[in-house]
């Protein structure tokens, strides 16, 4: 893990797991989501349904090199909250 890159470990679907806010992870939401530009993409991540959760989810897992278990979050057993604060963690990291 590289804190200093803004890396954070997070524990999901029975392993730990490496997420990174990477300008990438950023495009894939905004593609992702359907949205252009950061102000869109923080509106919309202020509602998110649970396919949004997993859009973000599976682009900072991409972001942080798990790329295996981002193709394949829609068939995993990832629990919501887990996911939640996965995703709180890594935005976290990255200021």
């Amino acid at each position: 893990m590289n804190a200093m890159r803004g890396e954070v470990r997070v524990e999901l679907v029975g392993q730990s797991r490496t997420l990174c806010l990477t300008l990438g992870a950023l495009a894939q939401m905004e593609a992702g989501l359907g949205v252009r530009g950061m102000a869109a993409l923080a509106e919309r991540m202020a509602v998110m349904s649970a396919g949004d959760l997993l859009v973000v989810l599976a682009a900072l897992l991409r972001g942080g090199g798990e790329v295996e278990l981002a193709d394949g979050l829609a068939g995993a057993s990832v629990d919501a909250r887990a996911a939640a604060l996965a995703v709180a963690e890594a935005f976290k990291a990255a200021v």
